[in-house]
């Protein structure tokens, strides 16, 4: 599926300037040396970018700011991380099954974690952008660019899908957009329901040593 998004790219509205405290940090991180940076053209590069600034974010400071305290609540020891999901995202595995069963697993196992550690578990996907990867050489053994990530190039041995193209940036947005609108709506919907995760308990956990205590948990919601 060729996901993008409807932005008259020709037309683009004229945005607002940055704060000037967060434009002046922003230049100073654009500032030092980075690598693993793709090989596509600066002026095509720098037009997604101005598509993506155009665009409505894929996330907003309440949910930022909400991980962040929670993220200082694993630094003082009073909860516990758990991250997970994929490696690499692609754009053809960006589906309501693959979604659900990610999201699934991290319940699963934050349940688990809760129950043994006896404190809250801060579950941290990697999901909704993971669409690129760094390489440790620029060309792999068939001589074609290295596969950096669905956001930078294709998977498929074709030197012309290898090629490095900006678009790619554009589709990750409306690809990693799609993705945290289901994961809210899942976990908004009662997927995160303590009773309904007792439910997928597998097998092992059941007839664990531990299983007899699994079944006492309260029926509660898991805080996602």
């Amino acid at each position: 599926m060729n996901w993008t998004v409807d932005v008259p790219i020709d037309q683009l509205p004229e945005l607002p300037p940055l704060p000037a405290d967060l434009r002046e940090r922003l230049d100073a991180a654009l500032a030092k040396p980075a690598a693993q940076q793709p090989s596509w053209p600066a002026n095509q590069a720098a037009a997604m970018r101005t598509v993506l600034e155009s665009v409505p974010p894929i996330t907003v400071p309440a949910e930022i700011q909400r991980l962040q305290r929670q993220l200082a609540q694993v630094a003082r020891g009073e909860a516990f991380l758990l991250q997970g999901g994929d490696c690499a995202e692609t754009f053809a595995d960006n589906t309501e099954p693959h979604i659900r069963a990610n999201i699934r697993a991290l319940l699963q196992m934050a349940v688990v974690l809760t129950y043994g550690a006896s404190m809250p578990v801060v579950k941290l996907a990697r999901i909704a952008g993971q669409y690129a990867k760094p390489r440790s050489s620029d060309t792999d053994a068939l001589g074609l660019k290295s596969y950096r990530g669905d956001m930078v190039n294709g998977f498929a041995p074709d030197a012309t899908l290898r090629e490095h193209d900006p678009s790619r940036l554009v589709r990750a947005y409306a690809n990693a957009s799609a993705a945290m609108n289901l994961v809210r709506a899942l976990t908004g919907s009662g997927m995160a329901s303590l009773a309904l995760v007792h439910d997928w308990n597998r097998e092992f956990v059941r007839t664990s040593p531990a299983g007899p205590g699994t079944r006492r948990w309260p029926a509660r919601s898991i805080v996602v």
